[in-house]
C-alpha cells in the first residue's frame, strides 16, 4: 500500500491512536475489531485514515495478520504515552470538577492543625484515595485573607471569622482547661472557684490569634491579671511557661488530650465554673467547584470527632444555616 495522496494538516484522533495499537498489539485486524467491540471495516478505515493523515505505513498487512512497519514501531511508544497522558488530563478534569479527589490547599490555625489532624487524616485518606491535602499553618486572621484570594481552598479556623461571605461549618465546640504548674498554690485543690482566680495571672498567646481574644475575656470574667509582657507564640511555649509558674493558662482540649496528659508537666485543675468553649470550624469560597466534597469532607471530619473525640469535644451536627449557604 502506497500513500498517494500528500500529508494533511488534520491531527490523528485519540480514536485512531488506540485503535492503531490494539491492532500492532493483537497482530490481527479481526482480533483487535473483537476487543475493541468495532467492524473490522470501521477499523481498517480508522487505520487508514490515521496513515493517511501522518502520511507514512503504521501497518505491514498479510493475510496471516498485521504488523507494525518500521515507522510504526517508532511510533508505538509515543502513541503510548499520548494515550496515557489523556487518560491523566480526563482523571484530573473529573477530579477537579467537583470529584471527590484532587490536590486541594488547606490552611490551619497552628492551635488547631497539629492536635486535629493526625486523629482525622489517616481516615481521610482511607475513604478518600484520591484526595490530597497539601497543608499549611497560619494565624486565623492570614487563614482568611489568603482563602479569600485563592491562596487557599479550604481552612480549618476558630470562630468568628472577620471576613464576611465565605461558606462556614462548625464541626465542633472544644473546651478551653485550666492549668498549672506543680507548684502552683492552686494545684493543692481538688476543685478551684472562680473567685480563686481572681487577681491570678493569666499567660496567653500573641494577640495575632484569636485564642486571644477568649483569654482576655476569661482575664475580665475572674478578675485575673492578663500578662502582656510574655505572651506565647505558641500553645507549646504558653505550656512551657505554665510549667515554670509564670501563671496560670487556659488551653484546649486537643492540645491537653495530645500534648498535657501523656507528659503530665502541668496539672489540668478542675474549675468549678460553666465550660469556655471555642468553635472550630471548616470555611470555604462560596464560588468553588468543589462544594459537594467540602460539604461531605466536614461532615465526615465530625463523624471521625464523633467516634474518636466525644469525650474531649463537642461535635456539631449540620445546620439548615449551613445548608443554604452553599
Amino acid at each position: 500500500m502506497t500513500i498517494t495522496k500528500k500529508q494533511t494538516h488534520r491531527e490523528p484522533g485519540v480514536k485512531q491512536i488506540r485503535y492503531f495499537l490494539e491492532v500492532a498489539k493483537a497482530g490481527s485486524f479481526r482480533r483487535a475489531a473483537s476487543r475493541l467491540g468495532v467492524s473490522q471495516p470501521t477499523l481498517s478505515a480508522q487505520i487508514s485514515a490515521l496513515e493517511e493523515i501522518l502520511g507514512c505505513i503504521l501497518l505491514e498487512r498479510a493475510k496471516t495478520g498485521a504488523m507494525p512497519t518500521p515507522i510504526g514501531q517508532e511510533i508505538i511508544p509515543l502513541a503510548e504515552e499520548i494515550l496515557h497522558d489523556i487518560s491523566l488530563l480526563m482523571d484530573r478534569a473529573r477530579l477537579g470538577h467537583g470529584g471527590l479527589g484532587g490536590t486541594h490547599r488547606l490552611g490551619v490555625s497552628p492551635s488547631i492543625g497539629p492536635y486535629l489532624l493526625p486523629e482525622v487524616i489517616g481516615a481521610i485518606h482511607d475513604a478518600y484515595p484520591d484526595l490530597r491535602l497539601y497543608v499549611r499553618e497560619e494565624d486565623p486572621r492570614a487563614l482568611e485573607a489568603k482563602l479569600l484570594d485563592g491562596r487557599f481552598d479550604i481552612i480549618l479556623t476558630s470562630m468568628p471569622m472577620d471576613i464576611g461571605g465565605l461558606v462556614t461549618h462548625s464541626l465542633y465546640d472544644e473546651p478551653l482547661l485550666l492549668t498549672a504548674s506543680l507548684d502552683h498554690p492552686l494545684a493543692a485543690k481538688a476543685m478551684v472557684e472562680g473567685a480563686d482566680l481572681r487577681d491570678q495571672t493569666l499567660l496567653a498567646l500573641e494577640e495575632r490569634y484569636r485564642f486571644f481574644d477568649q483569654v482576655q475575656e476569661l482575664a475580665h470574667r475572674f478578675q485575673a491579671r492578663l500578662l502582656r509582657e510574655y505572651e506565647g507564640t505558641s500553645l507549646d511555649t504558653l505550656r512551657h511557661m505554665v510549667g515554670m509558674n509564670m501563671g496560670l493558662g487556659f488551653l484546649p482540649a486537643l492540645y491537653v488530650r495530645s500534648e498535657i496528659l501523656p507528659r503530665k508537666d502541668v496539672l489540668v485543675l478542675s474549675l468549678n465554673e460553666e465550660l469556655t468553649y471555642r468553635t472550630v470550624a471548616m470555611a470555604w469560597r462560596p464560588s468553588v467547584p468543589h462544594r459537594r466534597l467540602y460539604r461531605e469532607l466536614a461532615q465526615f471530619i465530625r463523624q471521625i470527632c464523633q467516634d474518636r473525640l466525644s469525650a474531649d469535644v463537642r461535635v456539631h451536627e449540620p445546620s439548615a444555616f449551613e445548608a443554604r449557604q452553599d
